[in-house]
């Protein structure tokens, strides 16, 4: 349970853009896979990128 909430901020940040953009932002910025996707996906949107950052710092991925 202690786990779930330290990663719940996250978890909210992961989904304010289609599955699996978000994701993939996500381990890019943690060092585990190169950056770009194929098409049909876009990028992570900049507004999105810092309050996602932000909620891995704080649990502790970054």
């Amino acid at each position: 349970r202690a786990i779930q909430y330290q990663l719940l901020a996250v978890h909210k940040a992961m989904f304010t853009e289609a599955n699996p953009i978000p994701v993939k932002w996500a381990l890019h910025e943690m060092g585990k896979v190169t950056a770009g996707i194929r098409l049909p996906l876009t990028p992570l949107s900049v507004a999105l990128r810092e309050p996602l950052k932000t909620a891995m710092k704080q649990a502790g991925l970054l």
